[in-house]
């Protein structure tokens, strides 16, 4: 048989090379605390603004929006470890002045923090 082919005579395909753009980058993790942002360069000269630290929370409810500050994560239906740390993620239940909410945004890809207040 020629090299290079299998049996049947069909090509092997080469292995794919690894490139920078498939790696993973650092995981960004929103917790409570005072404000901290930063900003991250994307592909295309792109900048995106994250959220590394917060504590205050731009509440939704029946047409009126209001700013207040978070005491503590109650839930996450994702992941019960994360209310434990008082990570902020997508879905997480929070505790705030006004009463619980649940998140809206994800904090670690937007600079701030998005809730509805639960009733």
């Amino acid at each position: 048989m020629k090299s290079g082919r299998k049996i049947s005579g069909g090509k092997y395909k080469k292995p794919k090379k690894k490139k920078l753009t498939g790696r993973q980058k650092q995981a960004r993790i929103t917790k409570i605390g005072d404000t901290k942002t930063k900003t991250i360069n994307g592909r295309g000269n792109t900048k995106k603004l994250i959220s590394l630290l917060g504590n205050i929370v731009n509440l939704a409810s029946s047409n009126k929006t209001k700013t207040t500050k978070i005491s503590n994560v109650l839930e996450t239906p994702s992941n019960t470890f994360l209310a434990r740390q008082n990570i902020l993620i997508k879905g997480a239940i929070i505790e705030t002045e006004l009463g619980k909410a649940k998140i809206t945004n994800r904090p670690s890809q937007e600079g701030n923090i998005q809730a509805r207040l639960i009733k």
